[in-house]
């Protein structure tokens, strides 16, 4: 297979500086994204990536992002994640930890800690914004999933 010739110059490699990132997205209440490689910034055609940022004892609204695939990566701080039609489940990631959000989950990014801000990468699988903010009743007391099977055992 032949690839035609680029200019790999200008049409290679792009860094996007951290002082360069877009706060001119889609944004839930309590959360602040901005984005970093999207087909503006980069040329990206299929896949979208820019940081989230939650101050200490914050929350976002409950929301979900239509048929998007989410994958989200903690830098630092704690996260507390609730999702379901009530926002009835919960579980928690640290500094490190990966989070996938599938299309459609109903879902609560909050910042596990009072006094640390919680800083994550957020990537997607698609260049659109969808974000659709939900209002939704939630329980008082959700379940905490911990995730145990042959490739995460308990521990």
């Amino acid at each position: 297979m032949t690839h035609e010739h680029k200019d790999w110059k200008h049409q290679g490699v792009r860094i996007v500086k951290k002082d360069q990132l877009d706060g001119n997205t889609a944004q839930t209440p309590g959360m602040q994204r901005m984005a970093a490689i999207t087909a503006e910034s980069a040329g990206a055609s299929k896949i979208w990536a820019g940081t989230v940022g939650i101050d200490a004892g914050a929350k976002t609204g409950a929301h979900h992002h239509g048929e998007l695939e989410s994958i989200i990566y903690v830098v630092s701080g704690k996260a507390k994640m609730r999702w379901g039609d009530n926002l009835e489940f919960v579980a928690y990631a640290e500094a490190g930890d990966f989070i996938f959000v599938p299309p459609f989950v109903p879902h609560q990014e909050m910042n596990g800690s009072e006094d640390e801000p919680l800083q994550c990468v957020l990537v997607r699988n698609d260049q659109d914004p969808i974000v659709v903010n939900l209002d939704i009743p939630s329980v008082d007391e959700p379940e905490e999933v911990i995730w145990v099977d042959p490739h995460h055992p308990k521990g």
